[in-house]
């Protein structure tokens, strides 16, 4: 994996770089590295706001915003680039986005952005969506995301699959020319500029870390088929009732984004030729589902993905969110040393006991002691994991939720310290 993902990282530093991809691998594989890696998986705001910049900065200059996370790699010593998840605000705008709010639009400067949760997906539209699914999206949906795509639950809207090129003209020219449809299509324009200039500047900044010695954390995101359907289609209420109320219903969408998610996945990772894939997991945790609902609705969704993922040659990076303790059985079915496992908040000497011979342990100094402890402490904290893990070598040093927006930059570089003290 390191030899083919660096062989394009220009200059004197590609070794460099080789050699501190290298810690991770070794990490992930459990088998002990030269040092302990220090390694954030990816950061929202802390590397802008060290700098001074504001958060409606962050969303609307990427080339600013991608500085910013150079500058805080260096400085605070971290073994590569964390990922950014920041999102191009200028391309929200333009979208007229109803499903995130981002500083500087209705939110305040210095605001992260928000995202806004609801039942996209009505609890009696399941048929009419996985009946039709495009023509759902297109007509129903994406209205109901952003203002840009209003027009679209205007206007009768020819079938998508008919492609008979002799009628199209007559089904589709007119429509396509209508006002309304222009406004959209300039309102597309404007976002595909600024995702243009997003890619382009988030492209020099990957070749220039390469070229410093820093291989970037990932480029791929993708999600559990639960977590697609609870967090942009049905929301938490509407998905927890579904689980009670149409639970097959539920089960049928989440068979339709099984492929859909793990081809995203897939494509990114291939495409950008980085073979890391970051998986937020958000209702996985002890609190949001009982054991037996993890069990039928989560874990078989989450394991396809990882598999799939596995199988293609790519490196899954799943957060586990929250408290994993109960659900450590169900990680001891993945093979060992392949899945770059980062966790918040687990017990670790189950975790160990459990899982300690299949998976390393990422993370998990925790935030609030990032924002309101000392360097002293977070360096026992992390003196405390280097103990409990230096026996396998499977640890990599993060936050609990990577470095948070805010953490006390004393305290973002006492890790540093502490990995080169103890992790050695």
């Amino acid at each position: 994996m390191a030899s083919s993902e660096m062989g394009s990282a220009p200059g004197p530093n590609a070794e460099l770089a080789a050699q501190r991809l290298k810690l991770f691998e070794d990490a992930v594989a459990l088998r002990k590295p030269d040092r302990v890696p220090l390694m954030p998986l990816a950061l929202q705001y802390f590397h802008t706001r060290v700098a001074g910049v504001s958060d409606r900065d962050a969303g609307y200059d990427a080339k600013l915003n991608f500085d910013c996370l150079r500058d805080a790699t260096v400085r605070f010593g971290w073994d590569w680039a964390p990922g950014m998840a920041v999102p191009p605000s200028r391309s929200l705008e333009a979208l007229g986005s109803k499903q995130i709010r981002w500083p500087g639009g209705d939110l305040p400067d210095d605001v992260q952005f928000q995202w806004v949760e609801d039942e996209y997906l009505k609890a009696d539209e399941y048929d009419a969506f996985l009946s039709d699914p495009t023509r759902f999206t297109l007509h129903t949906l994406w209205p109901r995301l952003a203002s840009a795509f209003g027009v679209l639950g205007e206007l009768p809207l020819p079938p998508v699959w008919w492609i008979n090129t002799m009628y199209f003209p007559l089904a589709w020219g007119a429509l396509l020319g209508a006002p309304p449809m222009t406004a959209m299509f300039e309102a597309l324009t404007e976002m595909s500029r600024d995702a243009g200039a997003f890619m382009a500047a988030f492209g020099a900044f990957m070749g220039q870390m390469a070229g410093m010695g820093y291989p970037v954390a990932f480029v791929g995101v993708t999600k559990t088929p639960f977590d697609t359907v609870s967090d942009d289609y049905r929301g938490l209420r509407g998905s927890t009732l579904d689980l009670y109320r149409q639970p097959a219903k539920l089960q049928a969408l989440m068979e339709m984004l099984t492929p859909m998610v793990i081809g995203q996945a897939i494509g990114a990772a291939k495409g950008s030729g980085n073979p890391r894939v970051f998986i937020p997991l958000h209702r996985g945790a002890a609190g949001f589902l009982s054991d037996e609902q993890f069990a039928k609705y989560y874990w078989p969704g989450l394991k396809a993905v990882i598999f799939a993922l596995l199988d293609a040659g790519v490196t899954p990076c799943p957060f586990f969110e929250g408290d994993y303790t109960p659900r450590l059985k169900y990680l001891a079915e993945l093979p060992p040393g392949v899945v770059a496992a980062h966790f918040d908040r687990t017990d670790r000497k189950k975790f160990k006991e459990t899982c300690g011979h299949n998976l390393c342990y990422w993370g998990d100094v925790p935030g609030s002691l990032m924002v309101t402890g000392t360097p002293g402490e977070v360096k026992d904290y992390v003196k405390g994991l280097i103990e409990d893990f230096g026996d396998t070598g499977g640890l990599i040093i993060d936050g609990a939720n990577s470095i948070t927006e805010e953490a006390k930059p004393e305290n973002v570089m006492a890790l540093r310290e502490a990995v080169d003290e103890y992790g050695a």
